[in-house]
């Protein structure tokens, strides 16, 4: 009995529902002027958008400069690879620095396999 009560109810609530929207009248048409205000808002967001990478692509930069300034002090030699999003901040491509990105360099997990060995085949 519980359950065809919360049943009626739940349909009750949605016949109500649909009736209120169906009788909201449609929104009215955007004019030239709201039009070009957004379009300027779009462009704005879009600057906000490009002024933010820049930022974080510099911090970026300044912490790995930092890093490598720390651990040269200690000894260590650090090597940095040059990926896809550095390539993409400063505008260059791997090939006009000539340098190949780490994403083409091939990665091999676990132990290296002897030479000779095949891995035994299923039947």
């Amino acid at each position: 009995m519980k359950t065809l009560r919360a049943l009626a109810g739940a349909l009750l609530v949605l016949v109500a529902f649909g009736i209120a929207t169906a009788k909201l009248p449609a929104p009215p048409p955007m004019t030239d002027a709201q039009k070009a205000a957004a379009e300027e808002k779009k462009a704005k967001d879009a600057a906000a958008a490009d002024l933010a990478k820049q930022q974080q692509a510099r911090a970026e930069d300044r912490v790995a400069a930092r890093y490598i300034a720390e651990q040269k002090a200690k000894g260590v030699t650090i090597t940095p690879q040059v990926g896809p999003a550095s390539t993409a901040a400063t505008g260059t491509t791997p090939a006009a620095t000539g340098t190949t990105p780490a994403a083409t360099a091939p990665v091999t997990i676990g132990p290296p396999k002897a030479a000779g060995t095949a891995a035994p085949a299923k039947q």
